[in-house]
């Protein structure tokens, strides 16, 4: 495959899933802000997802309306949605021979939607929570296609690639941010509905309840989000992911490069899979997660220099 296909369909892949990321974290914030109106603040969602300044920043905390706008029909902001599925769809227009007609049919009518002019009206003027609804179903609906049309060769082990580092990037922030709120205080008592609301954010808050009876509690959402190999959005299952279809890309051509990336991607699986959450806390959670960022990070760098031919 031309290194300039699978750079495409590897950043359309991560575009999408920033997306659907971004949404659902707006989505279920507006309703934590419509239960928690005076101590709400969207501070922690614009650290994860935005460059601002610390005043930019405090100056959209308490705005919702004003940071929905932001973050998804502001084409001034490169992280909005609008901008980022624009970039996904051009990814995919460069590669239409190598993704299915259904697919490119979905990334075009999710283009158009966050693209026409009404959708700025709804966010502003109807419930935001039915309008982020209905373009997280658009995410669903490429995700599903795409599952369900893509041919299982090189094209699709790229697309998975994308998706599963820029998932595990998401929620190595989410959970890094969360709990920088509370100064990394994991036997601080903190307010049930803080954590039902960030495991909702993620969609982990009902394999929450199976899997801990004991109520809500810093140290078991956090390993949750790290260690749990079931969440599909912990970081363990997105490195395993990640490493299993990189796995699929090994032939005799490109040995030396494979085995570079594929070290890398090793390595950091082993951390993670054999630590605990004891473990992670005596080497400090921010220290743990900034590690593992860094390390997903110089990952996908390596994937540029090797695989994608970008000095």
């Amino acid at each position: 495959m031309l290194s300039r296909v699978a750079d495409s369909l590897y950043w359309m892949s991560r575009y999408m899933e920033r997306a659907d990321g971004i949404l659902r974290m707006l989505k279920i914030n507006y309703a934590s802000s419509q239960d928690d109106i005076q101590e709400f603040s969207w501070k922690p969602v614009l650290k994860i997802f935005t460059y601002l300044k610390e005043e930019e920043a405090d100056a959209l905390a308490k705005d919702s309306r004003g940071v929905l706008q932001y973050l998804v029909t502001d084409k001034s902001n490169n992280g909005s949605v609008v901008n980022i599925v624009t970039q996904a769809r051009e990814n995919g227009r460069s590669v239409q021979d190598h993704i299915t007609k259904e697919m490119w049919q979905c990334l075009n009518e999710f283009y158009h939607i966050v693209r026409h002019d009404k959708l700025m009206d709804q966010l502003q003027k109807e419930d935001p929570v039915t309008v982020l609804d209905n373009l997280i179903k658009q995410c669903l609906l490429y995700f599903g296609t795409t599952d369900v049309t893509m041919s299982r060769g090189e094209g699709n082990s790229f697309i998975n690639i994308g998706k599963f580092l820029e998932r595990a990037i998401q929620s190595a922030d989410v959970l890094d941010i969360k709990f920088s709120e509370l100064n990394y205080q994991v036997d601080k008592p903190a307010d049930t509905m803080y954590w039902k609301y960030m495991l909702m954010s993620i969609s982990g808050y009902e394999l929450y309840l199976k899997t801990y009876r004991s109520g809500f509690e810093a140290k078991n959402v956090m390993e949750q989000i790290i260690l749990n190999e079931a969440f599909p959005r912990s970081v363990l299952y997105s490195v395993n992911q990640l490493h299993r279809y990189f796995e699929r890309l090994k032939n005799e051509r490109n040995l030396h490069n494979f085995n570079q990336i594929d070290f890398m991607m090793g390595k950091l699986r082993s951390k993670i899979k054999f630590s605990t959450a004891d473990s992670v806390l005596h080497e400090g959670l921010h220290h743990f997660l900034s590690d593992s960022k860094q390390a997903l990070l110089q990952i996908g760098n390596t994937l540029n220099h090797t695989y994608f031919a970008h000095s």
